[in-house]
């Protein structure tokens, strides 16, 4: 009991993972990762136990190489992270909940000791984190709480045993599996206070160059395919939110409307993605189920899920860009991309949008 308490003490003054802004709130975020730390176990007792599935253990031998390449080949750290499991019994990690105005895809921010000021607020259990979109929305903020299956500690933790495997997310295309680990080991290369933007974007650019290599040179042929068809729609659906996005901001930066009319525009907007929606999954076809998780974004979408995406999406681009002006060398994208973050915050964006246009 007393090293359990030492442990959330510490957890909560070095880390304070998704925010210290009130007692209850403070104590939710230390007790649900202690339990999904206390829930993990190594790799390897999983493999050896008799219990364990064959299925599970194929895919706790796969993440191992995953993790495994990592490091060798995209040089991202090597410490305990991912190289435990725990199955917490649900289908998420956290619950987030972001907000934003009426007329605007500015994200509230929450600010905390370690992260700085982030877009959204963690929650370990489904129902607060509802209970809170509904508080925002009874402020007038639109509200979003949507499921994470997995999240990143910035290292913090590795003296606990790190980020572990996660039931989540384990099941995932083998493409997406890579990806998933490449993107949240990325944030333990690089991340900076007060800008969402940059290091969402950040990690989503090596999850993608490093997922793509790592499908060219260590999937077979089944995998690769099996993640095209999966990235396919994503990236079909990314492109149509990304439109989305363009034209409603157009709206919002109108001057002289009315409120009136500028949120008769916003409806107009809002029933275009959703015909366009329904035409593209149309066309691309495929079993409806493949489809369930973008048939509810699209039900509940709004300014905060819009928002919520920009963070992923906007200077992937310029990253990926840098890269490739790196020589495609993983040690000198990362030193360019800490340069980048020496900068401020508006000098940092412009530099990637101007790389990602040249």
């Amino acid at each position: 009991m007393a090293l359990a308490g030492a442990a959330a003490l510490a957890l909560a003054a070095t880390l304070c993972l998704t925010g210290c802004a009130s007692v209850p709130y403070y104590w939710q975020s230390v007790a649900g990762h202690l339990k999904i730390l206390q829930a993990a176990r190594p790799v390897g007792d999983w493999v050896a136990d008799p219990a364990t599935s064959a299925r599970l253990r194929d895919r706790l031998l796969l993440s191992q190489r995953i993790r495994d390449y990592a490091i060798r080949e995209l040089k991202l750290p090597d410490n305990p992270s991912y190289r435990r499991y725990a199955d917490l019994h649900r289908s998420a990690a956290v619950w987030n909940v972001t907000a934003a105005p009426a007329f605007s895809l500015e994200l509230k921010t929450w600010c905390f000791p370690v992260t700085g000021c982030i877009g959204y607020r963690g929650y370990y259990d489904e129902a607060q984190a509802r209970a809170e979109a509904r508080r925002l929305a009874q402020q007038g903020f639109e509200t979003s709480a949507y499921p994470v299956t997995a999240y990143s500690t910035l290292g913090l933790m590795n003296w606990a045993g790190g980020d572990p495997l996660l039931n989540t997310f384990l099941g995932y295309p083998e493409g997406e599996l890579a990806r998933l680990v490449f993107h949240e080991l990325a944030h333990q290369v690089l991340y900076i206070k007060n800008d969402t933007m940059f290091n969402e974007s950040f990690a989503t650019a090596v999850e993608r160059l490093g997922g793509a290599r790592w499908l060219q040179t260590q999937a077979g042929e089944a995998a690769r395919q099996e993640y095209a068809a999966y990235d396919g729609r994503r990236r079909r659906f990314r492109e149509l939110s990304r439109a989305t996005r363009e034209r409603l901001q157009a709206v919002y930066d109108e001057p002289g409307m009315s409120p009136e009319a500028r949120a008769a525009a916003k409806q107009q907007v809002m029933a275009q993605f959703r015909a366009d929606y329904a035409r593209m999954k149309a066309e691309a076809g495929g079993e409806p189920t493949v489809w369930r998780g973008y048939d509810r974004w699209v039900n509940e979408a709004n300014n905060a899920f819009f928002g919520a995406q920009a963070a992923y999406d906007e200077l992937v681009p310029g990253f990926e860009a840098l890269f490739h002006a790196q020589g495609d060398d993983w040690p000198r994208f990362y030193a360019a991309a800490k340069e980048l973050a020496e900068l401020p915050k508006e000098e940092r964006h412009r530099r990637l949008k101007e790389a990602a246009g040249g």
